[in-house]
């Protein structure tokens, strides 16, 4: 065990105690890289001839069929009604992130997910919240951040089946009530010598937690300076991970690098291939290029994240489901959003030896703020009431079959 993930040093959940399991969809159909194909299989699911084949199409489970009744999820406007009587349009799809760096589209209706996760719903909003995605624990070493963190609405799927742990930054819409444990921001504030934000807890755990078996090891360092080149990094790599939002600017590779499509993507391509020489990523026929093999290498639990990004988009559905029903060719959306996957994780590449200076100055700064001094001071151990969601009562909320939802 390493220095900085010594058992002395505080987990991210006893930073963060409020945290919610991965969604559940129960269906995968709902879930897709681009809206109309949503759009089409909600199309042919609505006019299925005769409730069997409706049934048959929509894939039922313990927690969900089309005559499940189902309060409306928190902000959206579906139907709550019951499935097998409905007949109205698709509901809008929203962007996710799916797993590691991999933003789909998802049909918001509480009536197809099994698991939802009402409560993150609930808390979600366009300018402020964040969310730290604490990812499962894979025993052997395997490269790649054991937090991530995103602006969108993350499903927590784990690349390596292990279920982590979604935890927001703030627990109420709007940037209101930080998502830490009481008095840790007052202790930091005062070890540092200026005010500790939420944000900068985040994203001192983006840039130095590490796994373990426990969870994710957030060292705290004793002196502002390590502190504050750390809460740099994180920042950095907010800013990289979000992909412009909160007012920010697209990722860009320094130097007017950019990926290019240099052969066009075919209709279907069959393989992804990469070519290190050349800096460049064989799509089938089509060629991406220069794709620096810092992109290529990025590995989340021990999975890589260009090959698990294509084999989401080429994998066929059985015959007769709804997951069979996807573009006819390769949409130009996609090539779109491969571009810029290949700019985040080659510029988060990079930064992965700033991280490792950074781990290094933890590790030489000897002992730093200690669980035993988070206890000493009265932050630890977290009240039960910071580990449980805060009430939200201002999002209007429609129950079952239209009635009110009472909170």
């Amino acid at each position: 065990m390493s220095d900085a993930t010594r058992p002395e040093a505080p987990l991210l959940g006893e930073l963060m105690p409020w945290s919610v399991a991965p969604m559940r969809l129960g269906r995968d159909w709902v879930l897709a890289p681009d809206r109309r194909t949503l759009r089409a299989r909600w199309e042919a699911l609505v006019r299925a001839e005769g409730a069997g084949r409706r049934e048959e199409l929509f894939s039922s489970t313990r927690a969900r069929t089309t005559r499940t009744s189902v309060a409306a999820l928190p902000g959206q406007r579906t139907g709550t009604g019951r499935l097998a009587r409905e007949t109205g349009p698709c509901p809008e799809p929203v962007r996710v992130m799916h797993g590691p760096f991999d933003e789909q589209w998802l049909i918001p209706d509480h009536r197809l997910i099994d698991a939802a996760r009402p409560e993150l719903w609930r808390v979600a909003d366009d300018s402020h919240q964040l969310f730290a995605v604490e990812q499962g624990y894979v025993p052997q070493a395997t490269p790649g951040p054991c937090v991530l963190v995103s602006a969108l609405l993350p499903d927590g799927r784990s690349p390596a089946g292990r279920p982590g742990r979604i935890r927001p930054l703030h627990r109420r819409p709007g940037g209101r009530e930080p998502n830490l444990t009481p008095g840790l921001l007052p202790l930091l504030s005062a070890r540092y010598g200026h005010e500790v934000a939420a944000g900068d807890v985040l994203a001192w755990a983006l840039a130095a937690a590490e796994p373990s078996p426990a969870g994710a090891v957030v060292p705290l360092p004793a002196g502002p300076d390590v502190w504050a080149a750390g809460v740099e990094l994180g920042r950095r790599m907010t800013a990289v991970q979000v992909r412009g939002a909160r007012g920010g600017e697209r990722p860009r590779l320094p130097g007017g690098r950019r990926p290019y499509v240099r052969a066009a993507v075919p209709a279907w391509p069959s393989a992804l291939r990469y070519d290190a020489e050349a800096e460049a990523l064989h799509l089938g026929e089509g060629r991406v290029s220069p794709v620096p093999a810092a992109a290529w290498d990025f590995q989340v639990g021990g999975v890589r994240v260009l090959e698990m990004w294509f084999e989401r988009r080429t994998a066929r559905g059985e015959p007769g489901t709804l997951e069979a029903i996807r573009p006819a060719e390769w949409p130009q959306e996609w090539t779109s959003d491969l571009l810029e996957l290949i700019t985040v994780l080659a510029l988060l590449g990079e930064l992965g030896a700033v991280r490792e200076e950074l781990r290094r100055a933890v590790a030489g700064a000897g002992a730093g703020i200690t669980r035993d001094d988070l206890t000493k001071a009265g932050v630890l151990p977290t009240p039960d009431a910071a580990r449980r969601p805060a009430s939200v009562l201002d999002h209007h909320e429609e129950g079952p079959e239209g009635q009110f939802a009472l909170l």
